[in-house]
């Protein structure tokens, strides 16, 4: 086994052990807390098999047919991210439905999951928890899978001091979804410092003062925004792919254990992607066939990822099924020449037989640090090629992390 190949593997089991232990959870169309275990054939579903005690199949679907017509085009990105995520999906019927409205269980139900809490609402001691609401047993008649998600709504003030009723079917309107993933956020002591603000909504009169605090904050966090009119509608349901923008632009602020966040180093090779974690750490993440990859406002292929992008990497059973670039080349700031030295660790090839990314070590303070390059197709090589070899000094000089040239020592 060459030792590249034993890198990308390392690599690999890295980045499963970093994302390993998170927390997964979703909502899907009707609430329902359950993992669905319908086998469906479609290209974009990604099926995985997880051990929770038995083996069982987990779809995980991110992109829907029904996400058609401008006036939902634009939730693609939130809705997918959520989907790798698991914590808001579609139906069992394979669609979204991103202009039905959402029910205060549903979103109370992804709320809840956003905040990485699904374990302790579906454990036994959740489940069998007393409601001390007037509804309470209807929902437990109705919506038996909810009652561990109510509970723990209660425990982390997800409900205010007077309500007396869950009110599971009741549609969730713009102030309440505002104030409940406020709530998640743990904003309430920043809110209730906000009462006296002073809304910039025409209709800011409709929201009630014990909420401005509430919609203020969300604001200030960038949740939310008002309409074309300059209009809040404070009353006005929410779609599911409203609801899907609140959640991802709360889940962006929340701690985000599922993800990692790094650097491209280098081009899509054999379906692996170079990238260099913020920890410095190097990673060669192997991307799921159906990965979705998000740039610039709607998905690309994989191969359109580009050396120095700054991504976000979701991962689902060790394979990539997110990707979002979030700071692209094209920002001349991450243009930047570079020229460092080092050992050479291992290096992988093109289809073509060319190289295609090179690792080298480096001593950094007394320790040794791995780093790993692209390199560009019109390379230039100094020296005999055929010292190549592992432990080799190497002089790497490129730009934007692609090497352009490499002097063999």
């Amino acid at each position: 086994m060459s030792k590249a190949f034993k890198k990308t593997v390392i690599s690999g089991l890295t980045l499963a052990m970093v994302l390993g232990g998170s927390t997964a959870a979703f909502a899907d169309g009707k609430g329902k807390g359950h993992d669905k275990d319908k086998d469906r054939d479609n290209r974009d579903t990604i099926v995985k098999k997880v051990d929770y005690g038995k083996d069982v199949n987990i779809n995980i679907k991110l992109t829907f047919d029904d996400l058609k017509g401008k006036d939902v085009e634009w939730a693609q990105r939130y809705i997918a991210s959520l989907a790798s995520k698991r914590v808001f999906e579609g139906y069992e019927d394979g669609t979204f439905q991103p202009r039905k409205t959402i029910t205060r269980i549903e979103a109370i139900t992804a709320a809840v999951r956003l905040m990485g809490l699904r374990d302790q609402a579906e454990s036994a001691d959740a489940k069998a928890a007393n409601l001390n609401f007037k509804d309470a047993d209807k929902l437990k008649q109705k919506y038996p899978w909810a009652t561990g998600y109510v509970s723990v709504a209660l425990q982390n003030d997800l409900f205010t001091e007077t309500d007396d009723m869950i009110q599971p079917e009741k549609e969730a309107d713009r102030l309440w979804a505002t104030t409940l993933l406020v709530k998640a956020m743990k904003l309430q002591n920043e809110a209730k410092a906000k009462m006296n603000a002073k809304l910039p909504f025409r209709d800011a009169d409709k929201i009630p003062a014990g909420s401005v605090g509430y919609v203020a904050v969300a604001i200030e966090k960038n949740l939310i925004d008002g309409y074309e009119d300059n209009t809040f509608r404070p009353n006005k349901s929410v779609s599911r792919a409203e609801l899907a923008a609140l959640l991802d632009r709360t889940g962006s602020q929340l701690p985000d254990h599922a993800s990692v966040k790094g650097t491209v180093t280098g081009a899509l090779n054999n379906n692996l992607l170079p990238v260099k974690l913020q920890n410095n750490e190097a990673l060669n993440v192997e991307m799921d066939s159906n990965v979705f990859v998000f740039r610039n406002g709607s998905r690309v292929a994989p191969g359109d990822l580009r050396t120095g992008d700054q991504v976000l990497i979701r991962t689902y059973g060790g394979k990539a099924i997110y990707v979002e670039v979030l700071n692209t080349t094209n920002d001349p700031q991450q243009q930047v020449d570079f020229t460092v030295t080092g050992t050479l660790n291992s290096y992988t090839l093109n289809a073509k037989g060319g190289l295609a990314n090179i690792t080298i070590n480096q001593n950094v303070n007394g320790g040794v640090q791995t780093a790993v390059y692209g390199v560009a197709p019109e390379v230039y090589i100094s020296g005999d090629v055929s010292q190549l070899t592992a432990g080799r000094t190497l002089e790497l000089r490129g730009k934007n992390q692609l090497v352009h040239t490499i002097i063999i020592r």
